[in-house]
């Protein structure tokens, strides 16, 4: 079976809980972006189902938010690391 970790278009990355609280923890994100900014969507999932965000300015708060999870997160081959270490203790 493939491992998911080596997908070109796939990055895992990890979060250590040492970093804390963070906006948006607790919350289903999903960011789409591409080639044509005007098609890109944030989708936030809630109790009452997914809601989706097109304007400018959402768009701009939740990609600031991610960017900052990213550079908390552990490197991609760290987080694949810390992902299989754990896995070997189950």
């Amino acid at each position: 079976m493939e491992d998911r970790a080596e997908v070109d278009n796939v990055t895992v990355l990890v979060l250590p809980f040492a970093h804390g609280a963070f906006p948006g923890a607790g919350q289903t994100v999903v960011h789409i972006e591409g080639p044509v900014p005007q098609l890109d969507t944030v989708q936030v999932d809630s109790s009452h189902g997914p809601t989706f965000l097109h304007a400018e300015g959402q768009l701009a708060k939740y990609r600031a938010q991610l960017d900052l999870l990213e550079s908390l997160a552990l490197s991609p081959a760290r987080s694949r690391d810390f992902v299989r270490d754990i896995s070997r203790q189950l």
